[in-house]
């Protein structure tokens, strides 16, 4: 079935497995079915609107709003929320069921959810059971870490995202399982690696590409099983050794490094282990369907970024869940729909930071609780009777309606729409949306996002007090030039002059891996990184080898040799 985005106007398809998802994941109450339609929009539109409910990156000092202590916090000093602290937020010293308000049927679903999403405190920042970690948000289990985001079970690793089970792991994205390494991304089992990008089990390497089981090798691309190569040749250790060890001929290696590049084949995307799938970056995958970035996971569609999950559609940033739709930032959930922020629930819809509970409608801030609505305590018979009629009135098309310059909750597209079926509007965003993840993938103006019905917020926190700001271009290029008091001093950024501060744990790690002081700031050095992986998008091409048609990360005009896995394989191995 073929609909147009009410967003976008571009056509986008429905399959039959689609439907029977939504049916399968729409609710019963007392033997009837309330189904959840198709969507309006199509999969860009509906990521970028979820997207824009997510800032994992920055991160802002104020006080907390019930015991007046400093804290870190996602929300910055301008909004109109109250903020508590982790300590306060779980604790008994206050209860969201206190905000709880009876449905009112002479107002729609969104108008009754976003006075309650507005009134109830908020969690200040997404860190639990972590040490000596406070800058580190949707993230738990973490030890000695510093601006870490979306990462669990890892010590001393900074400024990483999509960090898993690993130790001294600095300006990484997407690493599982690894120690010591350096502006790697999307690897797996790395020890001491600097500069890589989609290997796995690579050992004292730097600058390898799509490489697996090789050690002490440099500069390569498409690698299995080797050491001590450099630039895709074999060298005996002796030598190896003494070229690395030789900066001047590093910088010469890297320009060859990347005409190497160039010149050898790419497979058509990067997935290993995975079976039936449509997509890229997928890791012991089945029946997935356009989906980025996932591992071990099996019939998940339109998602990104998750790990061990099961029949999901159009999740981001989710893990050990299953039954999930239309939903982020997800930690082991079941049958879990329409959510922002649900870590260990069940059979919930229309829900924010919730944990721990079940049988939740329109709720936001709830902890071991269940048949709740809009906040409100029922018993499972008033809630079972009540929320088919909730979603009864849903169904409904509501007029769309105008607020000023925005674009209300109701207002999907250039009509109105029922409300049963739909994700939180964007305008219900408590993040302007250039701070989220959406602008990552989605980047827009400001005129173009508040043209759309996005928020946007233009404030700027004030950088702490330092001796002196240094020029990163006066920095010097050995390490062991760096004083020690370059802790006290800030950094301006060679792009954007924003400036920066290094830390001392921080410090610590580039002396012992002999790496220079990055000349960029924390944010630019991130972004520098995203702009190195494939879109999530995938073109049709055909293999330069053999003509068959493939479908691809790399666009048709990239200059990359790209073969179908047939051919990769018979040219690697």
């Amino acid at each position: 079935m073929i609909k147009p985005c009410k967003s976008c106007q571009q056509n986008f398809d429905i399959t039959d497995n689609d439907l029977k998802f939504y049916e399968k994941v729409s609710p019963v109450f007392e033997g009837k079915k309330y189904l959840i339609p198709s969507p309006t929009l199509c999969p860009e539109c509906r990521q970028q609107r979820r997207l824009s409910f997510r800032n994992e990156r920055n991160l802002y000092k104020r006080k907390c709003d019930l015991c007046k202590k400093d804290i870190i916090s996602i929300y910055s000093l301008d909004n109109k929320y109250i903020v508590y602290c982790p300590d306060c937020w779980w604790s008994d010293k206050w209860d969201a069921l206190e905000y709880g308000k009876n449905y009112d049927f002479n107002k729609s679903f969104f108008e009754q959810y976003e006075k309650l999403t507005n009134g109830v405190p908020k969690l200040s920042i997404q860190n639990t059971k972590s040490e000596n970690s406070e800058y580190t948000n949707y993230s738990e289990r973490n030890k000695n870490c510093y601006m870490l985001f979306g990462s669990s079970e890892c010590e001393d690793c900074y400024y990483g995202n999509r960090i898993f089970k690993s130790e001294n792991i600095v300006d990484c994205f997407d690493v599982y399982n690894s120690q010591l390494s350096y502006e790697c991304l999307e690897c797996i089992n790395l020890y001491n690696c600097c500069f890589c990008k989609n290997s796995q089990n690579l050992y004292n390497s730097i600058y390898c590409y799509d490489c697996i089981t090789c050690s002490n090798c440099s500069y390569c691309i498409n690698l299995k099983n080797k050491k001590f190569n450099i630039l895709n040749e074999q060298y005996t250790e002796k030598k190896y050794l003494e070229i690395i060890s030789n900066f001047s001929k590093q910088k010469k290696i890297i320009e060859k490094f990347k005409k190497l590049q160039i010149s050898v084949p790419h497979k058509s995307n990067i997935n290993i282990k995975s079976e039936n799938i449509f997509g890229d970056q997928l890791f012991n995958c089945k029946k997935c369907f356009n989906s980025y970035s996932l591992k071990y996971s099996e019939q998940c569609s339109y998602s990104y970024m998750g790990i061990n999950n099961k029949y999901c559609y159009d999740s981001d940033f989710f893990d050990n869940s299953e039954l999930q739709y239309e939903s982020l930032n997800l930690e082991q959930n079941y049958n879990v729909n329409f959510a922002n922020l649900a870590w260990y629930s069940h059979n919930c819809y229309y829900i924010s930071f919730c944990f721990n509970s079940n049988n939740l409608f329109g709720c936001v801030g709830l902890n071991h609780k269940q048949h709740c609505i809009l906040n409100k305590q029922y018993t499972k018979k008033e809630y079972e009777k009540l929320v088919p009629r909730i979603i009864e009135k849903m169904q409904i098309p509501q007029p769309p309606l105008s607020r000023g310059q925005s674009v209300s909750p109701l207002d999907k597209g250039d009509l109105g729409d029922c409300e049963w079926g739909e994700f939180f509007s964007s305008s219900l965003s408590p993040f302007g949306y250039n701070g989220t993840v959406a602008q990552e993938y989605f980047p827009l103006t400001k005129e173009e996002a508040l043209s759309k019905g996005f928020n946007w917020s233009d404030y700027e926190p004030e950088f702490p007090k330092v001796e002196k700001i240094i020029p990163a271009d006066l920095l010097p290029d050995a390490i062991n030039q760096i004083p020690d008091d370059i802790l006290n001093w800030a950094i301006q950024c060679e792009v954007t002059g924003k400036p920066f501060k290094i830390i001392k744990p921080e410090l610590d790690f580039y002396r012992k891996m002999n790496l220079p002081i990055p000349r960029r700031h924390p944010d630019q050095r991130h972004k520098d990184r995203m702009a190195l992986r494939n879109p999530r998008k995938l073109w049709s091409r055909n293999c330069v080898k053999c003509n068959v048609e493939i479908q691809t990360t790399y666009s048709p005009d990239r200059s990359e040799i790209v073969c179908c896995e047939k051919c990769y394989l018979a040219t690697v191995y």
